[in-house]
């Protein structure tokens, strides 16, 4: 009987631990790994003694390496001009890099680089036995051997995939998929074959805002980031459950504070998070051409899309990060705010009679569109109802008609595809720019003869004079932001081409000139914003935010 009895209790104790939920993971400790205040780009990879990662230099981005316990990060040679970081070899002893829409492989601490055949891709990764490739390019998931050889597609996806991860039994597929209508990242699984292919989280996020997800080495959790309330995240997936429980279950925060957390990387034992902390923040500042000295302008607000009205009293911005749209006098008086979460404002646009603001804006679950309101408030009109991206709107110089752009990234047909359009606000008709195809980011002149605009592909900004209705070429430069003068004889913009600077061109004849170095200056906002004062001096969001890399200690059970 007594014997029974502890077979009893044995099985019920049993029964217990085998059904028992297991506890769940948390984060016990943090390190910060970088303290240079360099602007740090995810993903992040790992050797196991290293970290490396795409950090912002003066004329670009390069590769970088620290230690993962801590120190100065110190920058990797390689032959490359922009190289985007992509993957490292599973023994540690390679880099995968894209550039320019091919895959180059760099031995590291030092050897000769070699392009993986002659694949075209927009990511990719090894394979966890170093055998393979797996890539995306455009809506397609594809494999080849690791020199490039025997490609074939997997399986079409809806979007642009990226973050490509494979589980530790090399079984399945995670990846991020950009919806190129509303330009909302969430996470999909497919089979390693190209089967079963299906949102990981459907609905539970609306609209979902995931992205960046990895495996911890042993398969236990996946772990990724969460944009949720205006913040981003770290949250963790369990992947396996104990005897006779379901596998997976709930997504669990890892993170929580004042700082962003974005790239989540688990170490290669497991026992901690890499991920980039980020702050953001920056200071409007105006380039005094007489004294050649920076300074802060309207009191140093953090703003982007400054846009001054023709009189030069009234200013309308969109602050950064929040993204909403406010005017105000230019000495900061009667300030008021015009849009409110959840919709999104950028690049707003005084019409010549200062009655309306036009300005591209996004809901979460929508296109970016193109609307206008009174700066007196009220609310906001959608000034066409299809259901494509509208960006970059300029006004006529008689008010009457708006000019815009697509985003490059988001049309079915590739960035080739797009076209400028002129919407007639009489008649609400819309006609596409003669010659415009492959172009956006278009600019109307304040004398509303010329309309700017740049390539998808390629280094210039090129000019329409709509009196000839022909397009000719100003500079051959990498443009950013261009912005008119007030009496439409130049065009401002910066480059970060060779020496990052800020310029103009004269349209008359051409005549570049460049009036301030920026290779010393941080930029933020939204691709690091730059515009004109109502005196065409340069404007610039300085950064003054944080973003440093982060190890989490966790105990992930």
């Amino acid at each position: 009987m007594v014997v029974g009895s502890a077979v009893i209790i044995l099985v019920v104790a049993l029964a217990y631990w085998l059904t028992r939920p297991l506890p769940p993971p948390k984060v016990t400790g943090s390190v910060q790994i970088t303290k240079d205040g360099r602007t740090k780009y995810s993903p992040l990879f790992t050797d196991g003694s290293r970290l490396y990662f795409n950090a912002a230099v003066a004329d670009g981005y390069a590769v970088y390496q620290v230690s993962v316990a801590g120190g100065e990060a110190v920058a990797v040679t390689t032959p490359f001009v922009y190289p985007s970081l992509a993957g490292i070899s599973p023994d540690g002893s390679e880099l995968l890099i894209q550039m320019r829409g091919g895959l180059w492989i760099l031995p590291t601490p030092a050897g000769t680089r070699h392009r993986v055949g002659d694949l075209l891709v927009d990511d990719g990764t090894w394979s966890l036995d170093g055998q393979r490739i797996v890539y995306s390019k455009d809506d397609g998931l594809y494999i080849a051997k690791s020199d490039g050889g025997e490609p074939r597609k997997l399986v079409t996806v809806p979007g642009t995939a990226s973050w490509l991860r494979w589980s530790p039994d090399q079984r399945k597929l995670r990846l991020t998929v950009l919806d190129p209508k509303t330009q909302t990242r969430s996470l999909w699984e497919v089979s390693a074959d190209g089967t079963s292919l299906h949102p990981l989280l459907p609905s539970w996020n609306s609209p979902p805002a995931e992205c960046c997800g990895s495996w911890t080495p042993d398969g236990k959790f996946f772990v990724f980031q969460s944009a949720r309330n205006g913040r981003a995240d770290i949250w963790a997936i369990p992947e396996e459950g104990r005897l006779f429980q379901k596998s997976g279950g709930e997504p669990i925060q890892l993170t929580t504070g004042p700082l962003d957390f974005s790239g989540p990387l688990p170490s290669k034992d497991g026992k901690r998070l890499f991920l980039i902390g980020s702050q953001q923040r920056g200071e409007l500042t105006r380039y005094d051409t007489k004294s050649r000295q920076f300074a802060p302008y309207l009191s140093g607000i953090s703003v982007e899309g400054v846009d001054f009205s023709r009189d030069g009293r009234w200013v309308t911005y969109v602050t950064y990060p929040e993204a909403a749209l406010w005017r105000s006098n230019v000495d900061g008086s009667e300030s008021l705010q015009l849009t409110f979460p959840p919709l999104q404002a950028f690049l707003p646009r005084w019409s010549p009679d200062g009655q309306r603001i036009a300005f591209a804006g996004k809901l979460p679950d929508g296109p970016w569109k193109v609307y206008t309101l009174s700066p007196e408030g009220g609310r906001p009109e959608q000034t066409i109802s299809e259901e494509r991206n509208e960006i970059d709107v300029s006004w006529s110089s008689d008010g009457n008609s708006l000019v815009f752009g697509r985003l490059p990234g988001a049309e079915p047909g590739g960035p080739n595809t797009v076209a400028i359009q002129v919407i007639d606000l009489r008649t609400h008709r819309v006609s596409a720019l003669p010659g415009s195809e492959g172009l956006f980011s278009p600019r109307w002149s304040p004398d509303g003869r010329y309309i700017a605009a740049l390539p998808t592909s390629g280094d210039q900004l090129l000019l329409f004079d709509r009196t000839t209705a022909k397009w000719t070429e100003l500079c051959k430069l990498l443009t950013g932001y261009p912005s008119w003068s007030r009496d439409s004889k130049y065009i401002y913009f910066d480059s970060p081409q060779g020496e990052p600077a800020f310029c103009r061109v004269r349209i008359s004849d051409h005549k570049l000139e460049r009036l301030v170095g920026l290779k010393n200056l941080r930029l933020a906002g939204t691709y690091a914003w730059t515009g004109l004062a109502p005196d065409d001096s340069p404007l610039l969001l300085r950064d003054t935010g944080t973003q440093e890399i982060y190890a989490l200690e966790t105990q992930l059970p």
